[in-house]
């Protein structure tokens, strides 16, 4: 800018930038700023699925003078996707024996009893064949556990050696 008595005067170069700038700034403040929308999906899939885990199911001290069966629990905990359907099966152990009457091992020592479903102790947990039942329910959810109770019983008058006897019992869930 140059100063010429008690007035400013703008370059040319100055008022021609300042012309334009404010020309610009004049259309601009008219238009409103066009937009356009889209969509898109967001999605996840759960797939059926389930987890198994038991309790230890401990006699105690067997003694086969005893009157009555020596009888005890476990609880098998099905996880199951919410709504999976399944069925929890007992196989006959790493005792051998049959459905009828599994056999805990000390050895060569064997030492009958058997695994049931009901407290009664009338319904064999076992695989669904040879006169036996599964059990059935539907999920809770992979975090919820259905518990089911497995009844154990040792029958009376069993005279057997001295020693620990065990089985190992797979729990299968088909789902």
């Amino acid at each position: 800018m140059e100063k010429r008595g008690s007035a400013a005067v703008a370059s040319p170069r100055f008022a021609r930038a300042l012309a334009i700038g404010l020309a610009a700034l004049a259309a601009s403040a008219g238009v409103d700023a066009a937009t356009a929308t889209g969509t898109f999906t967001v999605q996840a899939v759960i797939n059926s699925a389930c987890n198994v885990s038991a309790t230890t199911l401990n006699f105690g001290t067997y003694n086969p003078g005893n009157a009555s069966a020596l009888t005890a629990t476990s609880t098998v905990n099905v996880y199951c996707t919410s709504g999976s359907s399944y069925t929890a099966s007992l196989n006959i152990g790493s005792g051998g024996g049959t459905f009828a009457a599994r056999t805990l091992l000390s050895g060569t020592d064997t030492l009958n009893f058997n695994l049931y479903r009901d407290a009664a102790y009338s319904q064999i947990w076992g695989d669904g064949t040879a006169s036996t039942y599964t059990v059935a329910g539907t999920g809770s959810g992979l975090l919820t556990p259905n518990s089911l109770t497995v009844y154990g019983q040792v029958p009376i008058s069993q005279d057997k050696p001295a020693g620990t006897y065990s089985s190992t019992i797979t729990v299968t869930v088909s789902y």
